[in-house]
């Protein structure tokens, strides 16, 4: 089975993570979308994030109508920060008959270099690419490696910093949430501090 893995703090999930997850799904050659809630992403502030459950139970409540996508809570057992180089070892070596891609944004392909130990990753895995808008300078050559499929997905512009922030401002962002999640959102009285 080809799995293509999305990570993501998802803090919140919000509908265009559902857009891209879908996309992929339905239109790139994989069988299946895991969300990966990523517990402390290296470059984040970790202060800024809701508790782990939370958000795994948010992408929980976003995905259950949507039997390609699944949730997954594999990084929290694993030690931390989070690289996904020994993610995807651990997958590897946990589902030896699974095929795992990653999912990654234009803007992420951009800075790939950058990652820890990414030549190993682009030797045994695929990397579907949605396109971003960004001020970054294309990275070329990674984009025209035989590893590299560039999806011609939708441009989806929505962050979860801007609904925490519009949130925070006592905003409606409601259209910008699957409704369960954004229930629970208003139901635990997150982002509002």
């Amino acid at each position: 089975m080809k799995i293509g893995l999305y990570f993501g703090t998802y803090n919140p999930i919000h509908v265009g993570h559902l857009i891209i997850a879908n996309h992929m799904a339905e239109f790139a050659d994989l069988d299946q979308i895991w969300m990966v809630v990523t517990p402390h992403n290296p470059l984040k502030k970790k202060a800024t994030l809701l508790d782990d459950h939370h958000r795994l139970q948010m992408v929980y409540l976003a995905t259950e109508d949507y039997p390609k996508i699944k949730p997954s809570d594999i990084e929290f057992k694993l030690p931390q920060p989070n690289y996904t180089v020994i993610t995807l070892a651990h997958l590897q070596e946990k589902y030896p008959n699974h095929e795992f891609s990653l999912i990654m944004g234009e803007d992420n392909l951009k800075t790939f270099h950058k990652w820890r130990n990414y030549e190993v990753i682009l030797e045994n895995h695929d990397i579907y690419v949605y396109p971003r808008i960004s001020d970054e300078p294309e990275n070329i050559e990674l984009k025209s490696h035989p590893k590299i499929h560039v999806i011609d997905a939708p441009i989806v512009e929505i962050s979860s910093t801007f609904i925490r922030n519009s949130i925070k401002e006592g905003k409606n962002i409601q259209p910008l949430l699957p409704p369960k999640v954004w229930e629970y959102i208003d139901h635990n009285n997150f982002y509002k501090k």
